[in-house]
């Protein structure tokens, strides 16, 4: 047909309203081919009842269709015919309807216009009577056809079963049922209606069996990758469309359809029966499997939601409520059906687990940082191989139990899929496992003459491997599909690219190990390749210079060996510095640690795994020659032990000083105890020296001997100095220091190192002839001095000793010695003034502030610490002796009072006190901190835990409120927000522009006691939460809150204990893990 054909105007018109089209646009649409055969097949074909008209949602175009428009919300055009004849162009406009309705109620539309339009008027008496005989019947099948397909249509499209009815039904109602059995006509009407049922109850069971026969099974049998999402909703569709076809069983013309056929006995009687007994089995099993699915499903559904590292530890969750299915349901009971729903859970965490891995971009990272992506890949491997682990658990946990049948049926028809996935997975790790081998390659040198070169080829071998690894991660194929086969090929190539590469290094790998002469060498390679000589390829490679180290570790034992025989008799070979008992241990445990070495060096070679058989004989080697070395050192050890028993006991016998045989004063046995003193400082650092008594008592008071003997040598020594060279004129004025001196050194001479009290008594003997010696050395430094000078101006000028001149020269002299030390006082103090000026000076003194048990203090004192440098510089007059023999006092006292002296001397005091006053202010403004180191943090923990908070000085009756978390949080919060300012004060602070003040000290130790005070709160918290968790790990079958004794809530506790930055102790972590 063209488009000028007259049965398509009353279409046309309708369409170019509705549609607001143009008309061109309507002959193009009507001029195409496809369309002319459908609209020919509807005027021409009284089969085809509907035509369907509507806009393309792609393009907006026209679409003309035979079946209704699918997934269409815009408006349709519904084109229904009243008739079975074929339309022509005399009675297009009586026997089409058209109608416009929205794209879903299409099929509605049509089953409305059959009902209430179309059978109503067949149906009528009055209307019928006036057709030609049969018309009405045939247009009343026709109608009800139309209606009944336009139903079954409507009910598949939502996965429903409609159950059509007699048409004959609707006859009897035509011919308003006047006929009788006993007519002729009556008994073929009968007959007609019986066939109309029988042929409908053999299409209803044919629908129903057909519907019953469906298995959730069949997309899997189809060779597709169901969800669990399928098999729940094909459990609730089967259940609905039973719920459906029940319900139009009991339907009343359903029921007619049933009186008809048991008056007549029909032998689908029997059949309709079964059908109804069918439908209610299987709406029973369709219920228990919705409810018994329901927890596997939900749980599906948590696990979706649920970071991706969640999801190994849930595992045993879900394994178990599928095993509770298998339990609780009879139906599903059945291992083809558990098997599939295994399967659907193994696609979708095949499904997550791309989605995980992001899919097409998963080989992103593959040339900067393999790592993570390298982490991905295993977590998801180590997931998918828990959800194996858990299925293995639940089957055994079925054959344990016994009351149960058991899944009996093999493992792989569950893992097809999953396995095949991991296969492919491990394949994808092994690339990011070499390759994230490969790219240490980057930081790779080697020494030696060649190394440089070598260094080189290495490098170009990572270059090489970068530009493979860039080709593979530019491929735009999914590496996560199995299915994906280009992906398999750019793997096979990378693989032959990447055996390539390990040649060349197995190349200069052969180069250096030649070059090794010695096994540490060769384990410092081996450490350095280490990552890629467990490589098949490699190591198959190496294996002959792999051998070859285990040969140099035999060898380097063997030396080991031979070193100790050779030099085992030759004591003066150990050490000329460390005792000769001490040096033999200290040899032997150098040779131990050399075969050590060795032994180490191998060790790095046997985690390759070369299996040469060497192993056996290395270890045997080293042990023979730690025997050896262990049986040498016991002897040894036993020897030195009894000589140093036997030189002790004679030490502690011995009289701490003795005239020697030059009549010297002397330390007893000087040489003999240092030689000792060196041997027990051997034995302190050794635990394996077993000490005989004398030995024993002797190491027990080692330092106090060797602070001891220190003492007397000092002692020896400055008496020495002191006695030997006194001058005669001397001596009279040293006469009685002496005596005492001699008295105290032969009381010490009546000691030994035995005896009670040596060390106090030496520090007691010390102090006093070092304070002689002190002032006698002194005295001849000083008399030296003057004498020197005033010796050689006297024998310049000639002059007699005792003459008058010489008297007034000697004064005159101690004029000047006076005169300068005024200017040395002058210019000190001038040099403070300058440098405590405001106004032109810079930071001149420094002082540190510190928290110490008393308070806040300044290190040194700013008061007393700079006053003491004042009167140092006025002290510093007093240390010269005077020259002149005719005045008396020091040269302190004489100094002259001048107006500058006394104006500087104020001004100076005047700002220190200014410092001080400043920085007594500093330390006031700190004070606002005092109660935090005042406070006994004890009472006030114990008032917190009363009342909730620290009470007040006036606060007496107050009532008791234990704190709450909150109460915790506010204190903690309240400290950190202290910890945080104080660690913003000032780490310096200058006073008056030259007194620096380091306050560090003081903000460290402020900073600890408030970590201290929250550790308080803190400790209580975690003693809170170690009692919950006792509690909950006793009663582990109650909620977590209810079973702890504690009165705050566990989780909330943890997390504000996780805020408060601490963490939970391992063991309290543990058994954390363990209940949740």
């Amino acid at each position: 047909m063209d488009a000028r054909d007259e049965r398509l105007d009353p279409v046309r018109s309708f369409t170019l309203t509705s549609f607001r089209l143009e008309e061109e646009r309507w002959r193009r649409f009507v001029s195409e081919e496809e369309n002319q055969v459908i609209f020919s097949s509807f005027f021409n074909t009284p089969d085809y009842k509907n035509l369907f008209l509507c806009r393309d949602p792609e393009d907006g175009g026209l679409s003309v269709g035979l079946d209704p428009p699918q997934n269409v919300q815009t408006k349709v055009i519904c084109v229904s015919r009243a008739g079975r004849e074929v339309i022509t162009r005399e009675n297009v406009r009586k026997i089409l309807v058209i109608q416009e309705v929205e794209g879903e109620d299409a099929k509605s539309f049509i089953i409305a216009v059959s009902e209430e339009v179309t059978c109503p008027l067949l149906i009528n008496l009055e209307t019928s009577r006036r057709w030609a005989v049969g018309l009405a019947e045939e247009a009343l099948r026709s109608t009800e056809q139309q209606r009944n397909e336009a139903l079954v249509m409507e009910a598949q499209m939502e996965g429903g079963t409609f159950l059509t009815y007699p048409e004959a039904l609707h006859e009897d109602q035509l011919h308003g049922n006047t006929f009788t059995e006993d007519t002729e006509e009556g008994k073929l009407s009968h007959t007609k209606l019986l066939h109309s049922c029988d042929s409908t109850i053999t299409e209803w069971v044919k629908l129903v069996s057909n519907f019953l026969q469906q298995d959730s099974s069949q997309p899997v049998l189809d060779g597709l990758d169901p969800l669990p999402s399928d098999e729940f909703n094909f459990w609730r569709t089967r259940l609905k469309n039973l719920h459906l076809i029940q319900q139009q069983l009991r339907s009343s013309r359903a029921q007619q359809v049933v009186s008809v056929v048991q008056r007549a006995d029909s032998v689908n009687w029997s059949s309709l029966r079964d059908l109804y007994s069918e439908v209610q089995e299987g709406l029973d099993e369709a219920q228990d499997l919705t409810v018994n699915l329901d927890p596997v499903q939900e749980k599906l559904e948590q696990l979706e939601r649920m970071d991706y590292l969640q999801l190994g530890d849930n595992m045993t969750a879900l394994m178990e409520e599928v095993r509770q299915v298998w339990i609780r349901s009879e139906f599903y009971r059945r291992p083809c059906w558990v098997v599939v729903l295994l399967q659907e859970i193994c696609n979708l965490f095949i499904q997550m687990s791309r989605r995980f891995l992001h899919e097409e971009e998963v080989m992103a990272g593959l040339g900067s940082d393999p790592g993570p992506r390298l982490d991905d890949v295993t977590l998801v491997i180590w997931t998918l191989q828990t959800l194996k682990e858990e299925y293995r658990w639940c089957r055994t946990q079925l054959e344990q139990d016994g009351d149960t049948h058991n899944w009996d049926f093999p493992s792989n028809l569950v893992f097809f899929n999953l396995d095949h996935f991991l296969l492919h997975l491990q394949s994808i790790q092994e690339v990011f496992s070499v390759s994230l081998k490969l790219h240490q390659l980057d930081s790779a040198v080697l020494s030696g003459i060649r190394g440089q070169m070598w260094t080189d080829v290495v490098q170009q071998v990572y270059q090489d491997f970068l530009g493979h690894v860039k080709v593979l991660c530019d491929s735009t194929c999914d590496p996560t599909d199995p299915e994906d086969q280009s992906f398999q090929l750019h793997l096979n190539h990378f693989w032959v690219q990447v055996s390539d590469l390990e040649r060349r290094l197995v190349s200069v790998l052969s180069r250096a190990f030649e070059d090794c002469c010695a096994s540490s060498s060769g384990a410092k390679l081996v450490k350095m390749f280490g990552f890629l000589l467990d490589r098949p390829l490699i190591q198959d490679q190496l294996r002959p210079h792999l051998t070859r180290l285990e040969e140099l570790v035999l060898e380097e034992l063997d030396q080991t060996e031979l070193l100790f025989y050779s030099q085992r008799e030759e004591p003066n070979a150990f050490s000329r510095v460390t005792p000769s008992a001490a040096a033999g241990l200290c040899w032997t445990q150098q040779l131990r640690l050399r075969a050590e070495n060795s032994l180490d060096h191998y060790r790095t070679l046997q985690q390759l795994d070369l299996d040469s058989g060497a192993s056996q004989l290395i270890l045997q080697r080293f042990q023979q020659i730690v025997d050896l070395l262990q049986d040498f050192t016991d002897r040894g050890r036993s020897s030195w032990s009894c000589l140093l028993d036997s030189d002790c006991e004679f030490i502690l016998k011995q009289p701490l000083i003795q005239n020697n045989k030059q009549g010297m004063l002397g330390v007893n046995c000087s040489h003999k105890i240092q030689v000792l003193l060196k041997e027990l400082r051997y034995v302190s650092r050794k635990s394996d020296v077993e000490l005989r008594p004398h030995a024993a008592r002797l190491f027990t008071c080692r330092d106090d001997i060797t602070q001891s003997y220190l003492s007397l040598s000092h002692m020896v020594s400055c008496y020495e100095q002191v006695a030997s060279d006194v001058l005669p004129v001397e001596l009279p004025l040293i006469r009685d220091q002496l005596q005492d001196l001699n008295q105290d050194l032969s009381e010490l001479q009546r000691y030994t190192w035995s005896s009670e009290g040596v060390q106090q008594l030496v520090e007691q003997k010390r102090e006093r002839l070092l304070l002689v010696h002190s002032s006698v050395s002194r005295a001849r430094a000083n008399m030296a001095a003057v004498t020197r000078i005033t010796q050689v101006n006297r024998s310049l000028y000639g002059a007699e000793v005792s003459s008058e001149s010489w008297i007034r020269y000697l004064d005159h002299i101690d004029d000047q010695v006076q005169y300068g030390l005024f200017q040395l006082v002058l210019r000190s103090l001038t040099f403070l003034s300058d440098n405590m000026n405001p106004q032109s000076c810079s930071v001149f003194l420094t002082v540190s502030l510190q928290l110490q048990e008393t308070g806040i203090v300044f290190e040194p004192s700013v008061g007393v610490g700079l006053s003491d440098l004042l009167q140092s510089i006025y002290s510093a007059a007093s240390l010269p002796l005077r020259v002149s023999e005719r005045r008396h006092g020091n040269y302190q006292v004489s100094l002259p009072q001048s107006p500058d002296l006394s104006a500087l001397e104020q001004e100076v005091m005047h700002r220190l006190l200014q410092v001080k006053e400043e920085a007594e202010r500093l330390s006031a403004g700190l004070d606002r901190y005092a109660y935090l180191w005042q406070s006994d943090r004890s009472e006030v923990m114990q008032e917190f835990l009363i009342y909730s908070r620290q009470l007040g000085d006036e606060e007496v009756e107050v009532e008791e409120a234990p704190p709450t978390l909150k109460d915790f949080q506010r204190e903690i919060e309240s400290l950190h927000r202290l910890s945080r300012e104080v660690t913003h004060l000032d780490d310096i602070i200058v006073l008056h522009s030259w007194l620096q003040v380091d306050l560090r000290t003081f903000k460290d130790s402020l900073l600890s006691i408030v970590q201290e005070w929250k550790h308080l709160y803190t400790e209580y918290l975690l003693d809170s939460v170690r009692d919950s968790l006792q509690q909950v790990t006793h009663h582990r079958g109650d909620d977590e809150e209810s079973s702890s004794s504690s009165s705050f809530p566990l989780t909330e506790t943890i997390f504000l204990l996780e805020a408060a930055g601490v963490e939970l102790p391992e063991h309290l972590s543990a058994q954390l893990e363990l209940i949740t």
